[in-house]
């Protein structure tokens, strides 16, 4: 007679620590889960652009609902996060959920001697395809570069580097109207971009949700699509779903976004209404992996791709690295090895890059570790204000 399975030892959650590491232009919020066995803990990151320290408190907050948990309980221990909270929690509470919920899978991941992308439902695919920006991912670079000549420097850099796709921010600050110079000005610069990379690197072109209105929106994505971009990504401020919808049937390109939505609840109306070709969660802000392969799981059946966003620190490239190996409409993967020159002193990390993709990873659980001693050499800074540009010639103030 069979006997019935068994649960095995216990694990018990003992303590949470975040580890803020300022990478110059953005802190990266580092996320330890401890547990009483010894030698087993989990990483995670919960990084939020000027919301560090409300990050950490909300980690602070959460952190008594879990102690004495068993970590891999990983769907129970989301829905009391989730739950006990009362108040719905928006992008701080989901991005310290997000941060925690990483590292319970990277301890599951090691508690079983196996990569996460398996407990995520297995390998679908051998490489995933990656792209980075200018300046391979200094902030610096991505936000500042809007002239013609660092911009051809810039990409050609890109491209010798064996990327096959890069992402540019050269849509203006804007208002509701667009004026003849300054779409101009964006074809100038989208052609010397072409004409440096060639026709067979993708460009995506990010309008960061400058323009005010619909017509804004279509009169530059009008501009750029005889270049063939990739997708131009959030062409209009999230939450108006029906501006979204209108911009994405009129397009002559590809419409992605998604990167500022929490959890499959916001995404519902967006792949409802049709409004995106490219859906683009935060495995870092939305929720975590679990709510991502349900926003992917949904995007499915809507017949829209996965194109996760991460300019975030080398954690929050580990988790998508491990979604994007197990996700089967996943189209391509945002990367920032290159924010500062110290990345890989940090954290080790289990991204290799070979050309345009990252590799499959086999060490257990996310397969990264973190160098606490180096980690304390880089402590938290206020991170700079890029939004304080986001203003008009007369004083108006604009979506950055």
């Amino acid at each position: 007679m069979s006997m019935p399975p068994t649960d095995g030892p216990p694990i018990r959650i003992t303590a949470i620590d975040t580890i803020v590491v300022n990478a110059e232009l953005r802190n990266w919020i580092m996320v330890k889960v401890r547990t009483d066995q010894d030698g087993l803990h989990g990483w995670g990151e919960a990084s939020l652009n000027w919301k560090t320290r409300a990050v950490v408190g909300a980690i602070e907050d959460l952190t008594p609902l879990l102690i004495g948990r068993d970590p891999r309980d990983i769907e129970q221990i989301v829905r009391v996060l989730n739950k006990r909270s009362y108040y719905r929690l928006g992008i701080i509470g989901a991005t310290a959920i997000s941060g925690i919920e990483h590292a319970l899978w990277d301890i599951f991941g090691k508690s079983v001697g196996e990569p996460v992308w398996r407990l995520l439902g297995g390998r679908v695919r051998d490489t995933v395809r990656v792209y980075t920006h200018l300046g391979l991912g200094d902030m610096r670079a991505v936000y500042e570069t809007v002239d013609v000549g660092p911009l051809r420097e810039k990409a050609a850099a890109v491209v010798e580097q064996g990327y096959d796709a890069l992402k540019v921010v050269i849509i203006p600050y804007g208002h509701h109207l667009t004026v003849a110079a300054e779409r101009r000005n964006v074809d100038k610069l989208m052609s010397a971009l072409r004409s440096t990379v060639g026709p067979d690197v993708d460009i995506m072109v990010d309008f960061h949700g400058r323009p005010a209105s619909v017509a804004a929106a279509l009169q530059y994505v009008d501009v750029l699509a005889p270049y063939d971009p990739l997708f131009c990504e959030e062409p209009v401020q999230p939450g108006d779903t029906e501006a979204l919808r209108q911009v994405a049937e009129r397009a002559r390109c590809p419409i992605a976004a998604g990167e500022r939505l929490v959890g499959l609840r916001e995404f519902l109306p967006v792949f409802a209404a049709k409004a995106v070709h490219v859906a683009q969660p935060d495995l870092n802000h939305t929720g975590g992996l679990l709510e991502g392969k349900r926003i992917a799981a949904v995007a499915d059946t809507e017949m829209v791709g996965v194109a996760p966003h991460n300019p975030n620190g080398p954690i929050a490239g580990a988790a998508a690295l491990h979604f994007d190996v197990s996700t089967p409409n996943f189209l391509i993967q945002e990367e920032m090895s290159g924010a500062v020159s110290w990345y890989d002193d940090v954290v080790s990390t289990p991204m290799q890059r070979v050309g345009n993709h990252w590799a499959v990873p086999f060490a257990p659980g996310l397969g990264v570790e973190v160098d606490e001693r180096e980690a304390a050499k880089h402590p938290y800074e206020p991170e700079v204000a890029h939004s304080s540009a986001a203003v008009l010639a007369d004083g108006t103030v604009v979506d950055w």
